[in-house]
């Protein structure tokens, strides 16, 4: 039987996923709630929260296999939601939440994780079950984000939003403006961002899918890859959201969901305006005064500090950068869009996409540091970005008023901070590509005698 060196650690990571699912399902449970093992096996029945999730999913799985068993494979999934749908209509089932789709995406994943255990071996049997690992977790990515959403509206009683407008006005409320900008575009504005917003995940697998476009040829992985970041970015950013809770502009100081309903956006959800400082965003900037800690609902999510959108967009315009025209120009676009998302739908403040660029560029500098060697330049990037990432949060909770009251030094401030990351990342990357190959020199040809 084959063995690698890092079958072993493979291995390890799988024991520590799944016993962070059971945590999460017991906590989840304890909450009078179904956990994420509970809610994944239900949608290989029921109709799944997101099927293009699923579908996004078995195509990472795919990168594994042949052309002639991915196009099998893909039939199948379609031929199986075909029959869902037919059985659903036979019985007068209707999708009420949900996508009417995707159930046989997990089936075909599901399917292929017997194949390995039970048809391959060796290497084969090992990069299978990579290839599902790999789909697999993103759908586990999700589901465990729900859960962390869920504890975090009710282990923290208390957020801290004042602290985070206050602090702000340091970079001219940017939410407001775009919240402002957003409403005025109707539906068809607000709908489109949402899609960019809520699709994030997809866009992703698509720039994931041309990194790992050579698995099936070469027969391994490459050793880092968008779907690494994009995982350690939802594993490490919630534990910020329980140490700094903040629940966002359109909440704190709106309405909360229902500001979107003229607009048909979201779906109805209980009302959260009483919990609220004023019904301020987006038409009225926030008072400057003294913040305090603010109780809030049991409902609405802590995940505003920092924006994690904003960090899984930088990581897809990051790692989109070193493929096509097209591609580059759709992580640029995907970036810009999920910035104005973020804002015009009021669930973040501006400083709070500060701190993602600052985190998730922290990250990725960690993690191809880990795979190439740790050296002095990336221990120094790490170290710093991690630095900036605490001063950031500091600043935020014991700073507000000063940063309000001289917006014109902390302002800058701020943004430069970030800069600095930014160049500290962009140099440091540069001494780590490889140089160009020296020109080839020709063949020497035989001389007759």
């Amino acid at each position: 039987m084959w063995r690698g060196p890092r079958t072993g650690l493979w291995g390890a990571a799988g024991v520590v996923a799944l016993g962070f699912l059971i945590a999460l399902e017991i906590a989840a449970r304890h909450y009078g709630q179904p956990g994420p093992i509970t809610n994944q096996a239900r949608e290989v029945i029921f109709a799944p929260k997101s099927g293009f999730l699923l579908y996004a999913g078995m195509a990472l799985m795919m990168v594994v296999l042949t052309w002639r068993q991915r196009f099998i494979a893909a039939g199948a999934a379609i031929g199986i939601d075909i029959a869902f749908a037919v059985v659903r209509w036979a019985v007068d089932a209707r999708v009420t939440d949900g996508h009417p789709f995707g159930n046989g995406a997990l089936w075909v994943m599901l399917g292929y994780a017997v194949i390995a255990v039970t048809r391959r071996t060796g290497r084969e049997r090992v990069l299978l079950l990579k290839g599902v690992g790999l789909g697999l977790l993103l759908l586990a990515g999700r589901k465990t984000g729900d859960i962390w959403l869920l504890i975090t509206s009710r282990t923290r009683p208390g957020v801290l939003d004042q602290y985070v407008a206050t602090a702000d006005h340091a970079l001219g409320n940017p939410s407001w403006l775009m919240g402002r900008i957003v409403t005025a575009t109707g539906p068809i504005g607000s709908n489109l961002l949402n899609i960019v917003y809520s699709q994030l995940a997809v866009a992703a697998v698509v720039v994931a899918l041309y990194q790992l476009r050579n698995v099936a040829a070469e027969r391994r992985f490459p050793r880092h890859h968008l779907v690494r970041t994009f995982l350690v970015i939802g594993l490490l950013g919630p534990a910020t959201y329980m140490i700094f809770p903040v629940v966002g502009p359109v909440f704190a100081y709106g309405t909360g969901l229902e500001h979107w309903s003229s607009v048909g956006l979201w779906p109805e959800g209980p009302p959260s305006g009483q919990w609220a400082v004023a019904d301020l965003w987006p038409r009225t900037l926030p008072p400057i005064s003294t913040p305090h800690p603010m109780p809030f609902d049991e409902v609405t999510p802590r995940n505003c500090m920092p924006s994690l959108h904003t960090a899984w967009a930088v990581a897809i315009f990051i790692h989109s950068r070193k493929g096509p025209r097209t591609l580059r120009f759709a992580g640029t676009f995907w970036l810009l869009a999920t910035l104005g998302a973020t804002l015009g739908f009021g669930y973040h403040y501006g400083v709070d996409l500060i701190v993602g660029v600052v985190f998730t560029l922290t990250v990725e500098a960690a993690l191809r540091s880990s795979d190439r060697g740790w050296d002095r330049a990336g221990v120094r990037l790490v170290a710093y970005g991690t630095t900036v990432f605490a001063a950031l949060l500091v600043s935020y909770r014991y700073l507000p008023l000063e940063m309000a009251r001289h917006p014109w030094l902390y302002g800058p401030l701020l943004i430069l901070t970030m800069i600095s990351v930014i160049y500290g990342y962009v140099r440091t990357t540069a001494l780590w590509e490889p140089k160009s190959a020296p020109a080839r020199q020709p063949e020497p040809r035989l001389e007759l005698v």
